[in-house]
């Protein structure tokens, strides 16, 4: 079986995660997403709107995905990678050279962003509305 894995937030889930979680999907047979808990989100100065265990139940409902994860730290990536026997690290190509450490371990792709869409643009454009 060909493991997969990606990291994010995910908060305020939209065609922009789905489109990346099922390209991700094409890499492998199995999926883990690893998403950012409350306490690591307050480390990189971030605030969700959904707590961990909401955007976990949200990307467990979602096809493509057959594991999540918390991400705690930065450098939990290539502890990931060798526990969970990782074939292929994905990532948004916003983060492109990032993790070009872990090619030792896995194969390492970066997928372009889906134009236009965006959990920052999405919050932006509801605080101008409302």
């Amino acid at each position: 079986m060909k493991k997969v894995i990606t990291y994010g937030t995910f908060d305020i889930l939209h065609t922009g995660h789905i489109n990346l979680l099922r390209r991700a999907k094409e890499y492998g047979d199995y999926l883990i997403v690893g998403i950012s808990s409350d306490e690591f989100n307050d480390l990189k100065g971030k605030k969700a709107y959904y707590t961990f265990e909401q955007r976990k139940a949200i990307l467990e409902a979602v096809r493509y995905v057959n594991e999540v994860i918390p991400e705690d730290t930065w450098e939990q990536k290539l502890d990931d990678v060798i526990r969970y026997d990782v074939d292929v690290f994905v990532m948004g190509d916003d983060w492109k050279g990032h993790f070009d450490y872990l090619k030792e371990h896995c194969e390492v792709i970066y997928l372009p962003r889906t134009i236009g869409i965006s959990t920052t643009k999405i919050k932006t454009d509801l605080n101008k509305n409302g």
